[in-house]
């Protein structure tokens, strides 16, 4: 069964100051925790190639990424001490895209309008 595809992706690289890297990655574990509480995240996970990291993130919807914004904010902050963020894209359908455009700005995102897809239901 297939159901209406409201999903945002959250797609953000950030680049880790030398001799950061280890610091940085203890936050990620604080991130993955804090975020293991949001009902509205469908998937958040870090991977590294050197002292780049990415997060690859999903939520239900653009008010759980919101949600998500809020709930982490000052690990965020933290992470922003001894990284930047070198790339920032948000991939989701227009109208979810419109919600996000305002409280998102202030990070400059790359936005992705999604026009062709379809999401499956969590049943067989």
């Amino acid at each position: 069964m297939f159901v209406p595809d409201t999903c945002c992706t959250f797609v953000p690289y950030f680049e880790i100051q030398d001799g950061h890297l280890e610091a940085f990655k203890a936050l990620v574990l604080k991130l993955v925790a804090k975020t293991r509480t949001e009902p509205g995240c469908m998937h958040y996970a870090f991977s590294f190639n050197g002292n780049v990291a990415h997060c690859r993130e999903g939520y239900v919807d653009a008010n759980a990424l919101l949600t998500h914004r809020e709930n982490v904010a000052e690990l965020i902050g933290q992470a922003l001490k001894i990284a930047k963020i070198i790339r920032l894209e948000i991939h989701a359908p227009e109208a979810e895209i419109d919600k996000l455009r305002g409280p998102m700005a202030s990070r400059n995102p790359e936005f992705f309008a999604l026009e062709e897809g379809f999401r499956r239901s969590g049943e067989a």
